[in-house]
């Protein structure tokens, strides 16, 4: 396997600036991206995806970019330590612009809430969009039927939100105290009307 292993940068910084940091969670199909993005137009904070700073990474061609395409092309998953780096690097490098953080469907398991909170900063808010798995499962395969993705049946979607309940539960009933879980069931506008009371208070 390629060698990944890279010294997490001094994130002293991040912890003495005192800027929000809100972790987004919810399934696949959860419209979470939507809000983020509205979210990102209100509150002019900085919206980190885990999955495209993988992605930057690798297409930036730079020997750590290569050794994680071929982590990746393996199909193992990036490790936690390497996920870690990548948002700490990015929260820096936003840092002097930054009003606040949206962290992007991390953490994926309570260990790595525990050591995000621990390495990098705390958390102030977890934003959790809630649905039913059935409206999850329809919201996904009528994607599927308009984007030609075939892997996308009832069963694979089925297994997906499975492993998310799994690994999600633990971190929204760990961090209760942080979590406003909002109903993703609304419209995406009356969803944010919650979501901006939510943030609102942590603000004032």
């Amino acid at each position: 396997m390629a060698n990944l292993d890279f010294d997490m940068p001094d994130t002293t910084p991040l912890k003495n600036a005192g800027i929000p940091i809100i972790w987004v969670l919810g399934g696949p199909g959860s419209g979470k991206g939507t809000q983020c993005d509205k979210i990102v137009e209100k509150y002019g904070f900085t919206h980190i995806s885990t999955g495209d700073l993988l992605r930057a990474d690798v297409a930036s061609g730079s020997d750590r970019g290569k050794a994680l395409e071929q982590v990746m092309k393996e199909g193992q998953l990036v490790s936690s330590k390497v996920v870690m780096g990548l948002l700490a690097e990015r929260m820096l490098m936003e840092l002097i612009k930054s009003k606040g953080y949206l962290i992007d469907g991390y953490p994926r398991e309570l260990a790595q809430g525990e050591q995000f909170e621990q390495l990098i900063s705390p958390c102030k808010l977890v934003l959790y969009f809630e649905a039913s798995d059935d409206t999850l499962v329809k919201r996904l395969l009528h994607r599927a039927l308009s984007s030609g993705r075939e892997d996308d049946n009832e069963e694979t979607i089925k297994k997906r939100l499975n492993t998310f309940h799994s690994n999600n539960d633990p971190i929204v009933q760990a961090y209760k105290d942080k979590t406003k879980s909002i109903s993703a069931e609304d419209t995406p506008e009356n969803i944010f009307s919650h979501v901006v009371q939510a943030i609102d208070a942590i603000l004032t």
